[in-house]
């Protein structure tokens, strides 16, 4: 059978891995362009392998983005995220991918989609459509290409890399009404196994945090002890549903189970000695929190970006379980304790009368292109698309 090819890039960003595509080289039907796109990526696979596609079957190797030049005034490059789902029928377009964030200015400066320094640091302005916000990447530049190697060491990453900051600018009200969408920083949620209280948070994504203790989960351990836990599994997901309605994000069960890739939801603790993934040991005093974050109804092997974000925003106001677990207080970014090893988040936090607003939630992550070149996709799949492609291919 003919294949159709189509311009695209395997990039890792951060602690996940996504297909990354130009918007004019796919269909302008958003069904037939989703369509194609699961395809790309091996979904839906029964099996739950997405052998016969791109995907890694997990949440953080089953990922879409698409980006194109901005027309929006001071902002370079306007970029969507998909979370899609390994055996489900349709893309998440709910949120955002914050490792992933980190990979957009590199990918659109290997495009030509934005003048940058030969050397030096480029500053790239990102405009993340799937939650309305800004997005300042600050990435290295050497002899006009993007600068990927170095000796930044991110947790959850075998490699060094070179860093590249990102700041993500009032990022309240992501995808959910203002910082805190029930108007209160402690929130009681009602589901099957009775009342749980919760911090109900929309910074980055939105985020539903639960008290370790509630659940009785170790925040010490490994991803892989947590999900064999069906129980658990199934509990935590109860939760993120009654979370979801709540917010104002879903209005039944249905909707809310639909869209998995949003709100996350994170359990916290106070910080605790732990072995990392890589064997690495951290002690108590080496974290200010710690937490385990589901994605896609499985504990996440590190923590998603804007999940940290999220996290980070909560410690940094009275009142919440976030912060009820942070022992002392310190000039600096909060140290999350993670599976992966320790995440760090600044974040500019004021008080406004009775509210709090976040200036801006700063991260440091890293992004290398895996492979770039072209995609193959049956050509049945397109022959719905005939005279929709923005571009010829």
């Amino acid at each position: 059978m003919r294949q159709d090819r189509i311009p695209a890039a395997w990039m890792r960003g951060g602690t996940s891995k996504g297909l990354f595509l130009l918007t004019d080289d796919l269909p302008l039907t958003p069904a037939i362009r989703d369509a194609l796109l699961m395809r790309l990526i091996g979904s839906p696979d029964p099996y739950g392998k997405q052998i016969d596609g791109l995907g890694g079957a997990t949440s953080s190797t089953s990922k879409v983005v698409i980006v194109s030049a901005s027309s929006r005034p001071g902002h370079d490059v306007d970029y969507l995220f998909g979370q899609v789902p390994i055996d489900g029928g349709h893309i998440d377009w709910s949120g955002n991918c914050g490792n992933l964030t980190a990979a957009v200015g590199p990918f659109a400066i290997s495009r030509g989609l934005i003048r940058t320094p030969s050397d030096g640091i480029a500053t790239v302005r990102i405009w993340q459509a799937n939650i309305g916000k800004t997005i300042v990447a600050y990435i290295p530049m050497q002899g006009g290409e993007v600068v990927e190697h170095g000796d930044f060491v991110l947790d959850g990453v075998a490699f060094s890399s070179a860093e590249i900051r990102l700041e993500f600018i009032d990022p309240a009200g992501s995808g959910a009404a203002g910082l805190f969408p029930s108007g209160r920083t402690l929130e009681h949620l009602h589901t099957a196994a009775g009342s749980i209280p919760v911090t109900l948070i929309s910074a980055g994504n939105p985020m539903v945090l639960v008290d370790a203790t509630v659940l009785g989960v170790d925040c010490s351990a490994p991803q892989a002890v947590l999900n064999v836990q069906q129980d658990l599994l199934a509990r935590c997901e109860q939760i993120r549903i009654a979370g979801a309605m709540a917010m104002g994000l879903a209005t039944s069960v249905a909707e809310a189970s639909a869209r998995g890739h949003t709100p996350k939801l994170a359990i916290v603790d106070a910080p605790c000695a732990f072995r990392a993934a890589s064997g690495h040991t951290f002690d108590t005093a080496d974290t200010d929190l710690a937490c385990r974050v589901l994605s896609m109804g499985l504990f996440h092997h590190a923590i998603p970006g804007t999940a940290a974000i999220a996290i980070a925003a909560a410690v940094a106001v009275p009142g919440t379980l976030a912060a009820a677990h942070v022992r002392d207080v310190r000039p600096g970014p909060i140290r999350i304790g993670q599976p992966s090893g320790r995440t760090l988040v600044e974040v500019e936090a004021v008080r406004d009368g009775t509210a709090w607003k976040i200036g801006k939630a700063v991260m440091t992550r890293s992004a290398r292109m895996l492979m770039d070149g072209v995609v193959g996709v049956p050509s049945s799949m397109l022959r719905a698309a005939s005279g929709q492609s923005r571009s010829s291919r």
